[in-house]
């Protein structure tokens, strides 16, 4: 019998180009709106379109190879932009040194490598013992898309339309700047509340996979944070100078509110949210810990345990990572930090990868285990007698591993799970796991780079808002400087939403972000729930049409924001080359021509889905 192909030229070069392109459009995502989505089911079906309609091959294991290698850029680039940021903040703060290329490469890698090493002694016991009882949502999803495939349907061109459509129109708004990406309005007689919305195709493909329900939170979020809090602040605030504001109230727009005391408020508020879904995890975790423990060394005795990695090179490559991470000077943490990283990472990698098998990725709360990380980590480091600048560096470092390790886990077991379903083999997707992630480490650093170079994280066009909580938690607990009483508003605003039953994290993200993100991402789930009330019969095809080509809209803009961001650092005659495609002291359709361009793309995404395809071929 002929051995089919799973780890091919094509399937690697292919998966490392959909890495470096999946990992740079999250992270642009990430920076800007604070969350990711999963690249999986997109990654599948753009390499089943290539292999089986461009290669005219046919072959499901080629396929899934693609996506796992191309899904491992996502998470990369999910545990990065949730703290690293912070340390090119700090670089501009201090006026000293960002980090370099090669140190956010060891770091990313260091953390995508143990990841991996941490799952593979897991894959037995919670994927194959516990099929019927973890399900693994993308992974299922991925090994039904390739197999469909297979057979002869193929829904390629939809990633494709809304790539292509994303592109133009973000190069539109941002690189010829026909008209603006954002629009805000701030009312006469309603002091200190502010409305808008960033009118782009990512949040709105956001908002379409999320749906109505995490979107509404968002919303809520938002609202009662530009139109309630927003606003009794500058009633009651006046004409006095509130710290750690340092202007009259009276005086601040309705960005200087937000960014003086809103901010805060929302980094308390995502704070315990996070800890609170972590503390409600808490019995799940203690389960998962004691029987990854229980199982790891039985499952490599098994007669197929020389399908998976062996346990021989987990545990050298394990050692030797520890070892890197402590001695390498492009790792600048102790004996004691990278302890710390082995143990923790371990934790939250087997916490991480049940996780997502009950819940999907979207739902792991990687943030409240980065959060719980730092704030021990920075206990231990002061007792040890690390403070400061020191202190705080490694502490971010020792988050910036542990997020990855904890988005890489979460990854590889979903796509594990695909390939489980699809019959590959384990150890082969393990190295190709491993070649995503090396692809992606590499990459990851020059898109902080150019991102952090065009437009700064912090800024309006990058929030970067859980590296700036990050960053908060962290000086907030070394040296003590943060505004306790608003970020203990916040707290006790999630613990009241938490008594109510309302999904704390999705609201608590909405107070934290600008309502100019939470608006589009609205726009985006009231489409989809269109969608899905006028076709309650057949609406899951449908559904399924809008979220591969919102997933391309996603891709789409976030490709064209790296493009633009590089051009903003190339000099040219009059600025840079970005400034060579502005036309918009020849045509620029204001803030009415931007709200009606959006207006038309939610169109497209409603009549595009819609459509139902007759003869289900590209």
């Amino acid at each position: 019998m002929k051995k089919k192909k799973e780890l091919s030229a094509v399937s690697v070069i292919l998966g490392i180009i959909l890495a470096s392109v999946f990992g740079g459009a999250n992270a642009y995502l990430g920076l800007r709106v604070g969350m990711t989505v999963s690249a999986s089911v997109p990654a599948a079906v753009i390499a089943m379109g290539i292999i089986r309609f461009v290669l005219r091959k046919n072959s499901r294991l080629e396929t899934n190879m693609v996506q796992t290698i191309g899904s491992a850029g996502e998470s990369v680039a999910a545990g990065a932009i949730f703290t690293m940021p912070a340390l090119f903040i700090w670089a501009n703060e201090w006026r000293s040194e960002p980090p370099t290329l090669f140190e956010i490469t060891c770091i990313a890698l260091a953390g995508g490598l143990l990841g991996i090493l941490f799952m593979v002694p897991l894959r037995k016991s919670l994927i194959v013992r516990e099929e019927k009882t973890l399900l693994y949502p993308e992974g299922t999803a991925c090994a039904q898309v390739i197999a469909a495939g297979e057979k002869g349907s193929s829904k390629a061109s939809l990633v494709f339309a809304g790539l292509g459509l994303s592109a133009l129109y973000k190069f539109a708004a941002d690189g010829l700047k026909a008209f603006p990406s954002e629009v805000h309005y701030e009312p006469r007689y309603y002091k200190g509340a502010g409305v808008g919305a960033d009118v782009l195709p990512a949040l709105a493909g956001v908002g379409y996979i999320c749906g109505i329900k995490i979107a509404s939170y968002m919303m809520a979020g938002g609202i009662l944070a530009w139109l309630v809090l927003m606003p009794v602040i500058s009633v009651f605030g006046g004409d006095t100078i509130l710290y750690p504001g340092t202007t009259a109230v009276s005086g601040m727009t309705s960005h200087e509110l937000w960014r003086n005391y809103i901010r805060y408020i929302g980094a308390g508020a995502v704070a315990a949210a996070g800890i609170i879904s972590l503390i409600k995890s808490l019995p799940m975790i203690g389960q998962t810990f004691l029987a990854a423990v229980r199982n790891a060394r039985k499952g490599s005795e098994e007669e197929d345990g020389q399908q998976d990695l062996s346990m021989r090179v987990i545990i050298v490559g394990i050692i030797l990572i520890g070892l890197a991470i402590w001695l390498l000077p492009a790792i600048p943490v102790n004996f004691l930090s990278t302890w710390v990283i082995i143990i923790f990472g371990f934790f939250f990698a087997a916490v991480s990868a049940r996780m997502v098998g009950l819940v999907g990725s979207s739902n792991n709360p990687v943030s409240g285990m980065t959060i719980a990380t730092l704030l021990i980590s920075v206990l231990l480091l002061k007792f040890a007698g690390i403070n400061g600048r020191d202190g705080m560096v490694i502490a971010i470092i020792i988050g910036s591993v542990i997020c990855i390790i904890a988005a890489i886990a979460g990854d590889t077991s979903q796509d594990l799970k695909a390939g489980y379903l699809l019959g590959a083999t384990p150890r082969k997707q393990q190295i190709g796991e491993i070649i995503g992630v090396v692809a992606a480490s590499v990459t990851i650093g020059v898109v902080l780079y150019l991102l952090n170079r065009a437009w700064g994280y912090g800024s309006n066009q990058l929030p970067a808002p859980q590296a700036m909580l990050m960053k908060m938690v962290v000086e907030g607990v070394m040296d003590g400087n943060l505004p306790w009483n608003l970020v203990f508003i916040g707290v006790f605003i999630t613990l009241v939403m938490e008594i109510l039953k309302i999904p704390v994290l999705p609201a608590a993200v909405g107070m934290y972000l600008p309502i100019h993100l939470s608006v589009p991402v609205m726009a985006g789930a009231v489409v989809r729930y269109a969608i899905e009330k006028r076709k309650e019969q057949e609406g899951e095809e449908h559904v399924e049409r809008g979220i591969l080509f919102s997933s391309g809209m996603i891709a789409g803009e976030g490709l064209v924001g790296i493009l633009l961001a590089v051009g903003a650092v190339i000099p040219a005659k009059a600025g840079t080359v970005a400034d060579l495609f502005d036309i918009s002291s020849i045509l620029n359709l204001g803030s009415v021509g931007a709200l009606l361009c959006f207006i038309l793309l939610l169109a497209v995404m409603y009549i595009i889905s819609m459509h139902k395809n007759k003869n289900k071929k590209i």
